[in-house]
């Protein structure tokens, strides 16, 4: 048992919202890693980032998500920084994961990426930029297809993913 697709991406890039529209395309069900986070914690990211740190979210992140890879047949949203775990990375051999990629210019208009996000507290315009370079690399190496969100709708962004991993015609 494994996903369908997984979609990979910087926070705020519209992987919650594609994947949904995605799950609805081809008649499954959808989950989002982040999401079972908060469920199983009892608390958001947020709280978990501030109380405990990026490193222990990082471990409680790599089960959610090994455990989701696992278990989940449909379409599967990853935490932006879930591609940080090697293990993880590993597991992705062999999927179809659509990484969903845009330019810093597009982020900052994005209406999520103002909400709150600890790892952009300060100057998030600069932050998102680096964290951008910094992981770049890792998103392009696992990904099935490369689907760039700029100046598209949801709806045209999941047309494109649809065609890029050819499971519909253009």
């Amino acid at each position: 048992m494994s996903p369908v697709v997984v979609l990979v991406g910087p926070m705020g890039v519209g992987k919650s919202t594609v994947g949904q529209l995605l799950a609805e395309r081809l008649g499954v069900g959808y989950r989002d890693t982040d999401d079972d986070i908060v469920a199983e914690q009892g608390r958001t990211i947020a709280e978990i980032l501030v109380d405990e740190g990026e490193s222990a979210f990082r471990a409680i992140e790599k089960q959610a998500v090994h455990q989701a890879l696992a278990g989940h047949e449909g379409v599967l949203a990853l935490g932006g920084g879930a591609v940080l775990d090697a293990d993880t990375r590993a597991l992705l051999a062999g999927l179809r994961v659509v990484y969903l990629s845009m330019d810093v210019e597009e982020a900052v208009k994005r209406p999520g990426l103002d909400a709150p996000r600890p790892l952009l507290a300060v100057s998030p315009r600069k932050q998102w930029r680096e964290l951008m370079e910094a992981h770049r690399h890792r998103y392009e190496s696992i990904a099935t297809a490369v689907v760039a969100t700029g100046g598209r709708t949801p709806e045209g962004v999941t047309q494109a993913a649809l065609v890029a991993l050819e499971l519909k015609e253009a």
